[in-house]
C-alpha cells in the first residue's frame, strides 16, 4: 500500500477524533487543530512531490485486486487539489483561533473542520465513484453541523437551505449510480472508462451523464442551481465561510471535471457544449447578483457562482490548453476567495459590521488590511500581473484558438463587472469616511485588535496574499504543473493503468 495516498484521509480522521477527547477543553482543541492541519499539509505536499516525480499512484484497500475492491488513486490534478484543500485547512485553522468562540469549539468545532477536510481530500483522492458518494455525505454532514454550530436563527435559516438542495443532489448522484451500476456492472471509475468507450448505449450513457451533471452542478452552485449558496454562506464565522467559499463548490467542480474527462466522452460535441452554455450563463447571473448586494460576504458569495462559471468554462472547451486553464483558475480562485473572506471578517471587526453602508475608512485605521484586500480583489477581478488575470488569460487564449468567441466574450465583459463590484467594496469600505451613524466607529477601543488577535487574524491573510503574488509574477512553473495535470485528463490512459494494473 502506498502510505502517502492515505494519510491526507487519515490524518484529519485521527485529528478529529482525538479533538473529541477534549471536549471541555477549547484550548487543547485549537492546539490539536492547528498542529493536525500542520501535519495535514506536510503530508500533502509530500504526496504532491512524490505524484509529480513518479507519475499517477493508486492502491487498493483491503487486498481486493481493482475493480472489486476500494481503489484510491491520485493524479495530478487530484495531488494538487488536495494539497490546496490542506493548505486552506490550516490557513482557517489558525484565524479560527480568534474568530470562532470557545461556545463553537466545545461543540466540536475543530472535529468538525477535519471532518470536512477528510471528505474533502477523500473526494479527490477516490478512484470509485460510490465511495466518492460516501465522502460526499460525510462533507456534506460536517458542513451543516459548521454551518449551523452556535444555533441563530438566521444560521439555522441558511442552513436548511443549505441541507435541503444538498440533499436533492445526493438523490441525483445516487440515482445516477444505480443506472450506472445496471449498465456496467461496475462503479471502479478506471473500469468505468473502458467499458463506456466501447461506444455501445451511447443514448443511455448521456442521459446519466446528465443526472451527474445536475448532482454535481448543485454542489458547484452552476446556473441554475446556486440559489442555496448566497442565501447560506454568509450566516455562520467568517472562518466557516471562508473555509466552505475556499473548497466545497471546488468539490463539485473538481467531481464534473472529473467524470467528463474520464467517463462522459462519448459525445463531446453535445455534453461539452451544453456545459460551456451552462459555464456562461453561470458566469453573468453570479455577477449580476453581486453587483445587486451591498453586503460584504453577499457580494462574495455570488461571486463564487460567477467564478464557477470561468472553471466549467475550460471543461466545457475540453482542449488541453483549456483544460491546463481551469485547473490553473481553480487554484488561483481557492487561494483568493478565502482570503477575502477572512479580509471581511477582520473589516467587520473593525467597523462592527458587514454591511458596507455602515463601514467606511478602513485605510486610515487598517492600511495592512488595505493592501491585503487590494491584491486579493483585484487578482478576483483579472487585473494584470496578479494570478487571477493570467487564470482568464489562459482560459480566453484557449476559446479563441477554436473560435468559441462568444463565451470569450463573455468571460471579459463578466470580469469587468467583477471590476464593477469589487470597486464598491473598495471604494465604500475602505477609501470612504465611516458613516455617522456607526455604533463602532474604527478608532474606537472595541475595535482595536490584541496581540494575539493580530497574529491569528493577518498571518493567514498575508500568507494567501504572497501566494496570490508568486503565482502572478512567476506564472510559467504554475502554469507547467497545471497543463501536466491537463495532459493527464485529457489522456487518460495512465490513470486507467494505474488503477487496473495496480497490485495489493
Amino acid at each position: 500500500m502506498n502510505t502517502p495516498i492515505v494519510l491526507p484521509i487519515l490524518i484529519p480522521l485521527g485529528t478529529a477524533a482525538f479533538s473529541f477527547f477534549f471536549w471541555k477543553r477549547p484550548a487543547a482543541q485549537k492546539t490539536i487543530g492547528v498542529l493536525g492541519s500542520c501535519t495535514h499539509l506536510v503530508a500533502s505536499l509530500t504526496l504532491l512531490h512524490q505524484v509529480y516525480h513518479q507519475g499517477i499512484l493508486a492502491t487498493q484497500i483491503g487486498n481486493w485486486q481493482a475493480p472489486f475492491g476500494i481503489s484510491l488513486a491520485v493524479d495530478l490534478f487530484g495531488a494538487i487539489m488536495t494539497t490546496i484543500a490542506a493548505l486552506m485547512g490550516f490557513v482557517v485553522a489558525v484565524y479560527s483561533l480568534v474568530n470562532v468562540d470557545n461556545q463553537r469549539i466545545g461543540y466540536g468545532y475543530y472535529s468538525f473542520l477535519h471532518l470536512l477536510l477528510m471528505g474533502v481530500c477523500g473526494v479527490f483522492l477516490t478512484g470509485d465513484l460510490f465511495n466518492m458518494y460516501v465522502w460526499f455525505e460525510v462533507m456534506l454532514m460536517s458542513s451543516f453541523v459548521l454551518l449551523a454550530l452556535g444555533g441563530e436563527r438566521r444560521q439555522l435559516e441558511g442552513g436548511f437551505k443549505y441541507v435541503t438542495l444538498n440533499l436533492i443532489s445526493s438523490a441525483f448522484f445516487l440515482t445516477a449510480l444505480g443506472i450506472l451500476y445496471g449498465m456496467a456492472g461496475t462503479l471502479n471509475m478506471a473500469d468505468l472508462a473502458l467499458q463506456l468507450a466501447n461506444g455501445r448505449s451511447t443514448g443511455m450513457v448521456i442521459t446519466v451523464s446528465m443526472l451527474f451533471f445536475i448532482a454535481f452542478g448543485i454542489k458547484s452552485a452552476l446556473f441554475p442551481l446556486f440559489f442555496w449558496l448566497p442565501a447560506s454562506y454568509h450566516t455562520p464565522p467568517v472562518a466557516v465561510s471562508a473555509i466552505f467559499a475556499g473548497l466545497l463548490t471546488k468539490v463539485g467542480v473538481y467531481s464534473l471535471i472529473r467524470v467528463f474527462t474520464l467517463l462522459f466522452t462519448q459525445d463531446t460535441a453535445y455534453t461539452h457544449l451544453f456545459i460551456l452554455i451552462m459555464a456562461g450563463l453561470t458566469m453573468v447571473t453570479g455577477v449580476l447578483g453581486a453587483m445587486a448586494q451591498n453586503e460584504f460576504r453577499r457580494i462574495l458569495s455570488f461571486h463564487i457562482i460567477s467564478q464557477v462559471g470561468y472553471m466549467v468554462m475550460g471543461l466545457g472547451l475540453f482542449t488541453p490548453l483549456a483544460m491546463a486553464g481551469a485547473i490553473f483558475y481553480i487554484i488561483h480562485h481557492i487561494i483568493v476567495k478565502t482570503n477575502l473572506f477572512l479580509i471581511s471578517g477582520v473589516a467587520r471587526r473593525y467597523a462592527g459590521a458587514f454591511d458596507l453602508e455602515n463601514i467606511g475608512g478602513l485605510y486610515r485605521y487598517a492600511p495592512g488590511l488595505t493592501i491585503l484586500f487590494f491584491i486579493s480583489a483585484f487578482s478576483l477581478a483579472g487585473i494584470p500581473p496578479l494570478s487571477g488575470f493570467w487564470a482568464k488569460f489562459i482560459l480566453v487564449k484557449s476559446s479563441l484558438q477554436i473560435g468559441a468567441y462568444t463565451i470569450a466574450a463573455t468571460a471579459l465583459a463578466v470580469s469587468l463587472l467583477t471590476l464593477f463590484s469589487m470597486t464598491k467594496i473598495w471604494d465604500k469600505a475602505f477609501w470612504r469616511e465611516a458613516p455617522a451613524s456607526n455604533a463602532l466607529r474604527p478608532n474606537t477601543d472595541a475595535s482595536k485588535l490584541m496581540p494575539r488577535e493580530r497574529v491569528a487574524y493577518y498571518l493567514p491573510m498575508i500568507l494567501l496574499s504572497l501566494l496570490t503574488l508568486v503565482i502572478g509574477m512567476m506564472v510559467e512553473p504554475f502554469f507547467q504543473i497545471a497543463q501536466l495535470a491537463a495532459e493527464q485528463l485529457v489522456n487518460p490512459e495512465a490513470y486507467i493503468q494505474a488503477v487496473l494494473g495496480a497490485r495489493p
